[in-house]
């Protein structure tokens, strides 16, 4: 079907099956690609038939190709081949092994940075009085509900309130409206104190979300926890909820608050339908120079 034809330079197009056929025979070639199946069953056969009798390589278009993302697995049916489609490459023992690997590392980081944690919490404890460890309803995984945690990074005066009755609290309510257009983001937010803005600027502030990953709330690597208010305008929601959120991920190592939220959100989509484990160390080497880099620089994305 010249219609269903890839853009090839130089393809020959033929109007009936046994033109192809006879033309197969003239020209030396060793694969078949048929880009779309015949109606009739007995062509189909010819055609994969000739490609195995004179040992050439036989592949075939699926109808409603266009619905394949993520992983495709091909297995027989009673001889027959069927296409099993996964909406992520995040499947079977990758997704065993990927846990395995979050309950070591998130083991190891709460034992090495143990005396880190105590530090942050005297801190906040000591001289910000209130709450140390902030918790948050977020989503992970097949839309399932979960609480965050966070070394708190907010006044505690203004803790456990939503921006709105903060930002009305200290009097300048029209923050509240730049705060939400941002996409929940001031560079420079009245409500941290000093140390809460080095916190957050450093990503320490997230270093409780290890207890998460051990939990098994979310994994070390994955898209970003949605809020629930979120879902309402996030197309392709239930896609990026196949997988866990993670602590860290594609677009928290391509500028953070500096990329837009569709940009955000295509670095989201394209880790869940292309996950390895190699893009898994990757992102989490980069993410560990990105961090150090600011804490030790005070450099903030």
């Amino acid at each position: 079907n010249a219609a269903h034809l890839p853009k090839v330079p130089k393809t020959k197009v033929f109007a009936t099956f046994s033109q192809a056929i006879e033309a197969l025979k003239k020209v030396g070639i060793h694969s078949i690609v048929q880009s779309e199946l015949y109606a009739e069953q007995t062509k189909n056969e010819e055609l994969s038939s000739y490609a195995q009798d004179n040992h050439m390589g036989y592949k075939f278009v699926p109808g409603n190709s266009d619905v394949f993302v993520g992983k495709i697995d091909v297995e027989l049916l009673q001889n027959i081949p069927v296409v099993s489609v996964h909406s992520t490459a995040l499947v079977g023992w990758g997704r065993v092994a990927k846990r395995l690997f979050d309950i070591v590392i998130s083991m190891l980081l709460l034992v090495v940075l143990s005396p880190l944690f105590l530090l942050i919490a005297l801190y906040l404890y000591l001289f910000d009085h209130g709450d140390v460890i902030f918790k948050q309803s977020r989503l992970t995984r097949f839309n399932t509900s979960f609480n965050i945690y966070k070394f708190r990074t907010i006044k505690h005066t203004y803790n456990n309130m939503l921006p709105e009755e903060g930002f009305a609290k200290m009097g300048k309510p029209q923050l509240a409206k730049k705060y939400r257009e941002n996409g929940d983001f001031l560079p420079r937010d009245p409500r941290f104190g000093h140390f809460g803005s080095f916190l957050r600027k450093t990503s320490l502030d997230e270093l409780p979300q290890l207890l998460n990953i051990l939990k098994g709330d979310i994994s070390l690597v994955g898209p970003r926890a949605l809020v629930h208010r979120e879902l309402d305008n996030y197309a392709y929601k239930n896609l990026i909820l196949s997988v866990k959120s993670g602590l860290t991920g594609l677009a928290q190592i391509s500028g953070r608050k500096d990329i837009q939220f569709e940009e955000r959100r295509r670095l989201d989509l394209y880790y869940v339908q292309n996950w390895s484990f190699w893009l898994d160390i990757t992102i989490i080497a980069k993410t560990a120079v990105q961090v150090v880099g600011r804490v030790f620089n005070g450099k903030a994305d």
